[in-house]
Protein backbone atom coordinates (compact mmCIF):
# COMPACT_ATOMS: atom_id res chain seq x y z
CA UNK A 1 0.00 0.00 0.00
CA UNK A 2 0.92 3.72 -0.90
CA UNK A 3 1.34 4.92 2.95
CA UNK A 4 0.63 8.50 1.52
CA UNK A 5 -2.82 7.55 -0.44
CA UNK A 6 -5.96 9.17 1.02
CA UNK A 7 -9.93 8.46 0.81
CA UNK A 8 -11.74 11.25 2.20
CA UNK A 9 -14.67 10.32 5.15
CA UNK A 10 -17.54 11.34 5.23
CA UNK A 11 -17.00 14.25 7.14
CA UNK A 12 -14.37 15.40 4.18
CA UNK A 13 -11.54 14.53 6.04
CA UNK A 14 -8.87 12.89 5.00
CA UNK A 15 -7.64 8.96 5.95
CA UNK A 16 -4.40 7.25 4.48
CA UNK A 17 -5.91 3.88 2.85
CA UNK A 18 -6.21 2.91 -0.09
CA UNK A 19 -9.05 1.03 0.40
CA UNK A 20 -12.83 2.36 -0.76
CA UNK A 21 -14.21 -0.75 1.54
CA UNK A 22 -11.98 0.29 4.32
CA UNK A 23 -13.80 4.31 4.26
CA UNK A 24 -17.14 2.72 3.67
CA UNK A 25 -16.90 0.36 6.57
CA UNK A 26 -16.11 3.58 8.41
CA UNK A 27 -18.97 5.62 7.17
CA UNK A 28 -21.29 2.83 8.35
CA UNK A 29 -19.94 3.22 11.50
CA UNK A 30 -20.87 6.59 11.64
CA UNK A 31 -24.11 5.90 10.66
CA UNK A 32 -24.47 3.50 13.00
CA UNK A 33 -23.18 5.45 16.02
CA UNK A 34 -25.26 8.50 15.13
CA UNK A 35 -28.36 6.64 15.42
CA UNK A 36 -27.67 4.08 17.89
CA UNK A 37 -27.76 1.92 15.38
CA UNK A 38 -27.52 -1.84 16.45
CA UNK A 39 -24.88 -2.97 13.73
CA UNK A 40 -22.00 -0.73 15.39
CA UNK A 41 -20.07 -3.79 15.24
CA UNK A 42 -19.18 -2.96 11.48
CA UNK A 43 -16.29 -1.00 12.25
CA UNK A 44 -14.65 -4.19 12.61
CA UNK A 45 -14.70 -4.64 9.27
CA UNK A 46 -12.27 -1.89 8.37
CA UNK A 47 -9.02 -3.01 9.76
CA UNK A 48 -10.00 -6.22 7.90
CA UNK A 49 -10.22 -4.21 4.43
CA UNK A 50 -6.86 -2.50 5.80
CA UNK A 51 -5.00 -3.37 8.69
CA UNK A 52 -2.58 -0.34 7.88
CA UNK A 53 -5.18 2.06 8.51
CA UNK A 54 -5.16 3.91 11.57
CA UNK A 55 -8.32 5.60 11.63
CA UNK A 56 -10.18 2.23 11.36
CA UNK A 57 -7.87 0.30 14.06
CA UNK A 58 -8.37 3.38 16.35
CA UNK A 59 -12.13 3.53 15.40
CA UNK A 60 -12.15 -0.42 16.45
CA UNK A 61 -10.03 0.01 19.38
CA UNK A 62 -12.76 1.95 21.36
CA UNK A 63 -15.67 -0.12 19.84
CA UNK A 64 -13.92 -3.06 21.74
CA UNK A 65 -12.93 -1.20 24.84
CA UNK A 66 -15.65 -2.28 26.92
CA UNK A 67 -16.22 -6.03 25.36
CA UNK A 68 -12.89 -7.33 24.61
CA UNK A 69 -9.72 -4.81 26.51
CA UNK A 70 -6.91 -7.27 25.01
CA UNK A 71 -8.73 -7.26 21.61
CA UNK A 72 -9.04 -3.32 21.67
CA UNK A 73 -5.43 -2.96 22.71
CA UNK A 74 -3.97 -5.04 19.91
CA UNK A 75 -5.70 -2.69 17.64
CA UNK A 76 -4.71 0.63 19.67
CA UNK A 77 -1.29 -0.68 18.85
CA UNK A 78 -1.73 -1.20 15.41
CA UNK A 79 -2.74 2.28 15.11
CA UNK A 80 0.32 3.59 17.04
CA UNK A 81 2.76 2.08 15.05
CA UNK A 82 1.46 3.42 12.02
CA UNK A 83 1.08 6.80 13.32
CA UNK A 84 3.65 8.61 11.23
CA UNK A 85 2.20 7.65 7.94
CA UNK A 86 -1.27 9.04 9.66
CA UNK A 87 -3.71 12.17 8.57
CA UNK A 88 -3.41 14.89 11.09
CA UNK A 89 -7.24 14.28 11.32
CA UNK A 90 -6.89 10.15 12.05
CA UNK A 91 -3.89 11.27 14.29
CA UNK A 92 -6.11 13.68 16.65
CA UNK A 93 -8.86 11.05 16.72
CA UNK A 94 -6.13 8.44 17.84
CA UNK A 95 -4.66 11.21 20.63
CA UNK A 96 -8.62 11.56 21.59
CA UNK A 97 -9.36 7.81 21.38
CA UNK A 98 -6.19 6.80 23.64
CA UNK A 99 -6.66 9.58 26.54
CA UNK A 100 -10.66 7.87 26.75
CA UNK A 101 -10.06 3.90 26.83
CA UNK A 102 -6.46 3.92 29.12
CA UNK A 103 -6.60 2.30 31.85
CA UNK A 104 -5.73 5.15 34.25
CA UNK A 105 -8.12 7.46 32.37
CA UNK A 106 -8.13 11.09 33.65
CA UNK A 107 -11.53 12.78 32.24
CA UNK A 108 -10.29 15.84 32.56
CA UNK A 109 -7.99 14.87 30.03
CA UNK A 110 -9.70 12.82 27.79
CA UNK A 111 -12.12 15.94 27.41
CA UNK A 112 -9.55 18.58 26.82
CA UNK A 113 -7.98 16.26 23.50
CA UNK A 114 -11.89 16.38 22.57
CA UNK A 115 -12.15 19.87 22.66
CA UNK A 116 -8.69 20.37 21.07
CA UNK A 117 -9.87 17.99 18.32
CA UNK A 118 -13.41 19.31 17.44
CA UNK A 119 -11.89 22.74 17.29
CA UNK A 120 -9.49 21.59 14.22
CA UNK A 121 -11.81 18.71 12.68
CA UNK A 122 -15.34 20.36 13.64
CA UNK A 123 -17.53 18.54 11.25
CA UNK A 124 -16.27 15.11 13.41
CA UNK A 125 -19.84 14.43 15.32
CA UNK A 126 -19.26 11.15 16.35
CA UNK A 127 -16.03 12.42 18.40
CA UNK A 128 -18.73 15.31 19.17
CA UNK A 129 -20.67 12.48 20.55
CA UNK A 130 -18.01 10.05 22.46
CA UNK A 131 -17.44 13.80 24.42
CA UNK A 132 -20.80 14.18 25.02
CA UNK A 133 -21.51 10.41 26.11
CA UNK A 134 -18.15 11.69 28.95
CA UNK A 135 -19.98 14.86 30.01
CA UNK A 136 -22.77 12.55 30.55
CA UNK A 137 -21.37 9.86 32.79
CA UNK A 138 -19.56 13.06 34.58
CA UNK A 139 -22.74 15.02 35.03
CA UNK A 140 -21.20 17.84 33.34
CA UNK A 141 -23.91 19.02 30.99
CA UNK A 142 -22.38 22.71 30.67
CA UNK A 143 -19.74 21.37 28.92
CA UNK A 144 -21.77 19.05 26.57
CA UNK A 145 -24.02 21.98 25.55
CA UNK A 146 -20.75 24.23 24.68
CA UNK A 147 -18.95 20.96 22.92
CA UNK A 148 -21.92 21.29 20.43
CA UNK A 149 -22.41 25.00 20.54
CA UNK A 150 -18.50 25.36 19.11
CA UNK A 151 -19.49 22.71 16.06
CA UNK A 152 -22.77 23.72 15.53
CA UNK A 153 -21.61 26.76 12.98
CA UNK A 154 -20.26 23.97 10.87
CA UNK A 155 -23.04 21.72 11.15
CA UNK A 156 -26.15 23.56 9.99
CA UNK A 157 -27.77 21.18 8.01
CA UNK A 158 -26.84 17.96 10.03
CA UNK A 159 -29.91 16.41 11.75
CA UNK A 160 -27.59 14.55 14.42
CA UNK A 161 -26.49 17.63 15.74
CA UNK A 162 -29.84 18.91 16.56
CA UNK A 163 -30.50 15.96 19.12
CA UNK A 164 -27.00 16.51 20.35
CA UNK A 165 -27.71 20.25 20.97
CA UNK A 166 -31.15 19.15 22.43
CA UNK A 167 -30.02 16.92 24.61
CA UNK A 168 -27.96 19.04 27.52
CA UNK A 169 -30.48 21.77 26.93
CA UNK A 170 -33.08 19.08 28.61
CA UNK A 171 -30.43 18.51 31.37
CA UNK A 172 -29.84 22.41 31.99
CA UNK A 173 -34.04 22.67 32.11
CA UNK A 174 -33.88 24.70 29.15
CA UNK A 175 -36.92 23.28 27.66
CA UNK A 176 -38.06 25.58 25.02
CA UNK A 177 -34.73 25.55 23.38
CA UNK A 178 -34.19 21.74 23.85
CA UNK A 179 -38.04 21.51 22.07
CA UNK A 180 -36.70 23.71 19.22
CA UNK A 181 -33.24 21.74 18.46
CA UNK A 182 -35.68 18.57 18.58
CA UNK A 183 -37.74 19.59 16.32
CA UNK A 184 -35.23 20.66 13.70
CA UNK A 185 -33.49 18.00 13.76
CA UNK A 186 -36.64 15.64 13.07
CA UNK A 187 -37.35 18.66 10.15
CA UNK A 188 -34.01 17.63 8.82
CA UNK A 189 -34.57 13.79 9.00
CA UNK A 190 -37.26 12.24 10.55
CA UNK A 191 -35.92 8.99 11.66
CA UNK A 192 -33.45 11.00 14.20
CA UNK A 193 -34.11 9.01 17.24
CA UNK A 194 -32.24 10.58 19.41
CA UNK A 195 -34.06 13.57 18.33
CA UNK A 196 -37.88 11.84 18.61
CA UNK A 197 -36.50 10.58 22.14
CA UNK A 198 -35.83 14.17 23.34
CA UNK A 199 -38.57 15.47 22.24
CA UNK A 200 -40.12 13.06 24.27
CA UNK A 201 -38.66 14.38 27.28
CA UNK A 202 -39.90 17.71 27.00
CA UNK A 203 -43.67 16.30 26.66
CA UNK A 204 -43.32 14.52 29.43
CA UNK A 205 -41.63 17.17 31.74
CA UNK A 206 -44.98 19.42 30.70
CA UNK A 207 -46.98 16.59 31.33
CA UNK A 208 -48.29 15.92 28.12
CA UNK A 209 -48.38 12.15 28.17
CA UNK A 210 -51.13 11.24 25.66
CA UNK A 211 -49.15 13.15 23.51
CA UNK A 212 -45.82 11.94 24.07
CA UNK A 213 -47.47 8.27 23.92
CA UNK A 214 -48.94 9.09 20.86
CA UNK A 215 -45.75 10.94 19.34
CA UNK A 216 -43.51 8.44 20.15
CA UNK A 217 -45.51 5.28 18.75
CA UNK A 218 -45.92 7.11 15.99
CA UNK A 219 -42.24 7.09 15.42
CA UNK A 220 -41.79 3.22 17.01
CA UNK A 221 -41.74 1.88 13.52
CA UNK A 222 -38.17 3.27 12.66
CA UNK A 223 -36.66 1.95 16.31
CA UNK A 224 -36.50 -1.91 15.01
CA UNK A 225 -32.56 -1.44 13.93
CA UNK A 226 -31.71 0.46 17.24
CA UNK A 227 -28.97 -0.70 19.85
CA UNK A 228 -30.93 -2.76 22.47
CA UNK A 229 -30.14 0.30 25.01
CA UNK A 230 -32.08 2.74 22.33
CA UNK A 231 -34.95 0.93 21.85
CA UNK A 232 -35.88 -0.67 24.79
CA UNK A 233 -35.32 2.44 26.48
CA UNK A 234 -37.51 4.87 24.08
CA UNK A 235 -40.18 1.98 24.87
CA UNK A 236 -39.22 2.98 28.63
CA UNK A 237 -40.49 6.39 28.02
CA UNK A 238 -44.03 5.49 26.48
CA UNK A 239 -44.52 3.10 29.42
CA UNK A 240 -43.86 6.00 31.92
CA UNK A 241 -46.07 8.00 30.16
CA UNK A 242 -48.91 5.42 30.48
CA UNK A 243 -47.85 5.24 34.32
CA UNK A 244 -47.52 8.72 35.25
CA UNK A 245 -50.63 8.92 33.35
CA UNK A 246 -52.36 7.19 35.13
CA UNK A 247 -53.70 5.06 32.31
CA UNK A 248 -54.65 1.05 32.68
CA UNK A 249 -51.80 -0.47 33.57
CA UNK A 250 -52.28 -3.40 31.27
CA UNK A 251 -50.41 -0.80 28.70
CA UNK A 252 -47.27 -0.52 31.22
CA UNK A 253 -46.94 -4.29 31.44
CA UNK A 254 -47.29 -4.69 27.69
CA UNK A 255 -44.46 -3.13 26.55
CA UNK A 256 -42.65 -3.95 29.55
CA UNK A 257 -43.23 -7.99 28.02
CA UNK A 258 -43.43 -7.49 24.82
CA UNK A 259 -40.44 -4.43 24.04
CA UNK A 260 -38.41 -4.28 26.91
CA UNK A 261 -38.04 -7.86 28.34
CA UNK A 262 -38.21 -9.58 25.18
CA UNK A 263 -35.33 -7.71 23.67
CA UNK A 264 -33.42 -10.03 25.58
CA UNK A 265 -34.44 -13.24 22.90
CA UNK A 266 -32.25 -11.11 20.56
CA UNK A 267 -28.76 -12.70 19.46
CA UNK A 268 -27.52 -9.55 19.20
CA UNK A 269 -29.22 -8.18 22.94
CA UNK A 270 -27.14 -5.75 25.01
CA UNK A 271 -28.59 -7.66 28.48
CA UNK A 272 -27.36 -4.76 30.31
CA UNK A 273 -28.78 -2.11 28.88
CA UNK A 274 -31.80 -4.04 28.81
CA UNK A 275 -32.15 -4.58 32.40
CA UNK A 276 -31.12 -0.96 33.08
CA UNK A 277 -34.87 -0.03 31.20
CA UNK A 278 -36.68 -3.02 32.58
CA UNK A 279 -35.92 -2.03 36.61
CA UNK A 280 -36.43 1.60 35.88
CA UNK A 281 -39.87 0.64 35.06
CA UNK A 282 -40.08 -2.02 37.97
CA UNK A 283 -38.94 0.54 40.66
CA UNK A 284 -42.06 3.17 39.51
CA UNK A 285 -44.38 0.62 39.13
CA UNK A 286 -43.12 -0.70 42.96
CA UNK A 287 -43.71 3.04 44.32
CA UNK A 288 -47.27 3.22 42.34
CA UNK A 289 -48.39 0.06 44.72
CA UNK A 290 -48.04 -2.34 41.85
CA UNK A 291 -46.12 -5.52 43.62
CA UNK A 292 -48.63 -7.48 42.86
CA UNK A 293 -48.15 -7.19 39.44
CA UNK A 294 -44.89 -7.11 38.91
CA UNK A 295 -43.86 -9.42 41.90
CA UNK A 296 -43.26 -12.47 39.38
CA UNK A 297 -41.30 -10.33 36.69
CA UNK A 298 -39.31 -8.80 39.28
CA UNK A 299 -38.33 -11.89 40.46
CA UNK A 300 -37.24 -13.41 36.95
CA UNK A 301 -35.37 -10.63 36.54
CA UNK A 302 -33.49 -10.75 39.82
CA UNK A 303 -32.00 -13.81 39.27
CA UNK A 304 -31.06 -12.93 35.89
CA UNK A 305 -28.94 -9.80 37.81
CA UNK A 306 -27.20 -12.96 40.28
CA UNK A 307 -24.93 -12.98 37.08
CA UNK A 308 -21.92 -11.05 37.90
CA UNK A 309 -21.06 -10.45 34.20
CA UNK A 310 -23.36 -7.55 34.02
CA UNK A 311 -22.57 -5.81 37.36
CA UNK A 312 -20.01 -2.87 37.01
CA UNK A 313 -21.24 -2.09 33.40
CA UNK A 314 -23.21 1.13 34.88
CA UNK A 315 -23.45 2.57 38.07
CA UNK A 316 -27.03 3.13 37.38
CA UNK A 317 -27.59 -0.53 36.55
CA UNK A 318 -25.58 -2.03 39.79
CA UNK A 319 -27.86 0.73 42.12
CA UNK A 320 -30.91 -0.52 40.91
CA UNK A 321 -29.59 -3.52 40.85
CA UNK A 322 -29.20 -3.70 44.71
CA UNK A 323 -32.88 -3.06 45.03
CA UNK A 324 -34.08 -5.90 42.99
CA UNK A 325 -31.91 -8.12 44.43
CA UNK A 326 -32.86 -7.11 47.90
CA UNK A 327 -36.29 -6.70 47.28
CA UNK A 328 -36.70 -10.36 45.27
CA UNK A 329 -35.10 -12.28 48.36
CA UNK A 330 -31.15 -12.44 46.85
CA UNK A 331 -29.98 -10.70 49.39
CA UNK A 332 -26.87 -12.18 49.71
CA UNK A 333 -26.15 -11.38 46.06
CA UNK A 334 -27.34 -8.06 46.94
CA UNK A 335 -25.19 -7.71 49.66
CA UNK A 336 -22.18 -8.84 47.96
CA UNK A 337 -22.80 -6.61 45.06
CA UNK A 338 -22.33 -3.55 47.23
CA UNK A 339 -18.80 -5.39 49.04
CA UNK A 340 -18.19 -5.20 45.48
CA UNK A 341 -18.57 -1.64 44.61
CA UNK A 342 -17.50 -0.42 47.79
CA UNK A 343 -14.48 -1.98 46.96
CA UNK A 344 -14.21 -0.78 43.60
CA UNK A 345 -14.36 2.98 45.18
CA UNK A 346 -11.99 2.53 47.62
CA UNK A 347 -9.58 1.67 44.93
CA UNK A 348 -9.87 4.63 43.17
CA UNK A 349 -8.17 8.02 43.52
CA UNK A 350 -9.44 10.51 46.16
CA UNK A 351 -10.16 12.86 43.66
CA UNK A 352 -12.61 9.89 41.82
CA UNK A 353 -13.71 9.17 45.45
CA UNK A 354 -14.91 12.74 46.36
CA UNK A 355 -16.68 12.79 42.95
CA UNK A 356 -18.50 9.70 43.52
CA UNK A 357 -19.39 9.81 47.31
CA UNK A 358 -23.35 10.66 46.19
CA UNK A 359 -23.15 7.79 43.90
CA UNK A 360 -22.24 5.39 46.51
CA UNK A 361 -24.17 6.64 49.40
CA UNK A 362 -27.31 6.09 46.83
CA UNK A 363 -26.33 2.89 46.31
CA UNK A 364 -26.18 2.05 49.62
CA UNK A 365 -29.31 3.41 50.27
CA UNK A 366 -31.35 1.36 47.54
CA UNK A 367 -29.66 -1.73 48.72
CA UNK A 368 -31.62 -0.68 52.89
CA UNK A 369 -34.56 0.54 50.38
CA UNK A 370 -34.27 -3.24 49.22
CA UNK A 371 -34.44 -4.70 52.64
CA UNK A 372 -36.82 -2.16 54.08
CA UNK A 373 -35.16 -0.42 56.32
CA UNK A 374 -36.09 3.31 55.93
CA UNK A 375 -35.13 4.86 58.65
CA UNK A 376 -30.73 3.73 57.26
CA UNK A 377 -31.92 4.91 53.78
CA UNK A 378 -33.10 8.32 55.36
CA UNK A 379 -29.90 8.79 57.46
CA UNK A 380 -27.58 7.35 53.90
CA UNK A 381 -28.84 10.19 51.61
CA UNK A 382 -30.24 12.92 54.70
CA UNK A 383 -32.84 15.60 54.87
CA UNK A 384 -31.81 17.34 51.89
CA UNK A 385 -31.46 14.64 49.11
CA UNK A 386 -31.66 15.76 45.49
CA UNK A 387 -31.06 13.05 42.99
CA UNK A 388 -29.95 15.64 40.78
CA UNK A 389 -27.12 16.05 42.00
CA UNK A 390 -26.50 12.46 41.43
CA UNK A 391 -25.81 12.87 37.73
CA UNK A 392 -22.51 11.22 38.11
CA UNK A 393 -24.24 7.65 38.19
CA UNK A 394 -25.16 8.27 34.29
CA UNK A 395 -28.85 8.44 34.39
CA UNK A 396 -31.16 11.47 33.03
CA UNK A 397 -32.76 13.76 35.28
CA UNK A 398 -36.29 11.65 33.92
CA UNK A 399 -34.14 8.38 35.31
CA UNK A 400 -32.91 10.30 38.10
CA UNK A 401 -36.60 11.38 39.24
CA UNK A 402 -37.29 7.83 40.71
CA UNK A 403 -34.65 8.34 43.18
CA UNK A 404 -36.42 11.34 44.40
CA UNK A 405 -39.59 9.37 44.39
CA UNK A 406 -38.01 6.77 47.07
CA UNK A 407 -36.78 9.53 49.08
CA UNK A 408 -40.68 11.12 49.44
CA UNK A 409 -41.96 7.40 49.96
CA UNK A 410 -38.85 7.23 53.23
CA UNK A 411 -39.91 10.63 54.06
CA UNK A 412 -43.19 9.47 54.79
CA UNK A 413 -42.54 5.85 55.72
CA UNK A 414 -40.04 7.35 58.49
CA UNK A 415 -42.43 9.90 60.04
CA UNK A 416 -40.86 13.25 58.09
CA UNK A 417 -44.54 14.02 56.86
CA UNK A 418 -44.19 18.11 57.21
CA UNK A 419 -40.78 18.08 55.08
CA UNK A 420 -42.26 15.79 52.38
CA UNK A 421 -45.10 17.51 52.24
CA UNK A 422 -42.89 20.79 51.56
CA UNK A 423 -40.52 18.17 48.49
CA UNK A 424 -43.59 17.24 47.22
CA UNK A 425 -45.74 20.77 46.82
CA UNK A 426 -42.22 21.86 45.03
CA UNK A 427 -42.33 19.05 42.62
CA UNK A 428 -46.04 19.45 41.78
CA UNK A 429 -45.08 23.48 41.15
CA UNK A 430 -43.29 22.18 38.33
CA UNK A 431 -45.35 19.01 37.53
CA UNK A 432 -48.86 19.45 38.48
CA UNK A 433 -50.85 16.90 36.29
CA UNK A 434 -49.02 13.88 38.06
CA UNK A 435 -51.42 12.22 40.00
CA UNK A 436 -48.70 10.02 41.93
CA UNK A 437 -47.58 13.44 43.44
CA UNK A 438 -50.80 14.45 44.92
CA UNK A 439 -51.50 11.07 46.44
CA UNK A 440 -48.14 11.25 48.21
CA UNK A 441 -49.52 15.00 49.50
CA UNK A 442 -52.86 13.32 50.71
CA UNK A 443 -50.63 10.84 52.69
CA UNK A 444 -48.63 13.35 53.95
CA UNK A 445 -51.49 15.95 55.17
CA UNK A 446 -53.46 12.71 56.16
CA UNK A 447 -49.93 12.10 58.69
CA UNK A 448 -50.36 15.75 59.75
CA UNK A 449 -53.76 15.94 60.77
CA UNK A 450 -54.99 18.45 57.99
CA UNK A 451 -57.80 16.57 56.92
CA UNK A 452 -59.16 19.14 54.86
CA UNK A 453 -55.77 19.55 52.40
CA UNK A 454 -55.93 15.84 52.91
CA UNK A 455 -59.33 15.68 50.91
CA UNK A 456 -58.72 18.43 49.22
CA UNK A 457 -55.39 16.64 47.44
CA UNK A 458 -57.17 13.63 47.01
CA UNK A 459 -59.73 15.12 45.20
CA UNK A 460 -56.80 16.67 42.71
CA UNK A 461 -55.18 12.95 42.25
CA UNK A 462 -58.59 11.67 41.41
CA UNK A 463 -59.28 13.69 38.92
CA UNK A 464 -56.50 13.64 37.23
CA UNK A 465 -56.58 9.89 37.25
CA UNK A 466 -60.13 9.77 35.79
CA UNK A 467 -58.05 11.99 32.98
CA UNK A 468 -56.33 9.24 31.71
CA UNK A 469 -55.80 7.84 28.39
Amino acid sequence: MDSHETRLDQWGYSVRTSSDGCISAINSFYDQVLNYGRQRSVILQAPLLDAKCVLANTLAAHFLSVSDRSLASTHLSAAQSRLEYASEYESAVFVAIWSLIKEDRDDEVALDMHLKLLKEFPRDLVSLKRAQVLCFYTGRPEVSLRLVEQVLPQNKEESYVYGMLSFPLLELGRMEEAEKAAKRGLEINKKDVWSQHNLCHVFQNDCHFKEAVEFMEGCSWSWSCCSSFMYTHNWWHVAVCYLEGHSPFESVLKIYDHHILEELQRTDAEPGEVYLNALGLLLRAYLRGKMTHIEDRLRTLANRLTDKSVWHSEWLLDVLALWALAISGEVNKAEELLKSIKSRFYDMSSEKQQKLQRALSLAEAMYEYGNGNFSNVYELLGPNFEANNCKVIGASDEQLEVFDEVWLCVLLGTGHASKAIEEIKKKIKKRERVPFLWRLLEKGFSMTGKGDSSSAAKENAIALEAACF
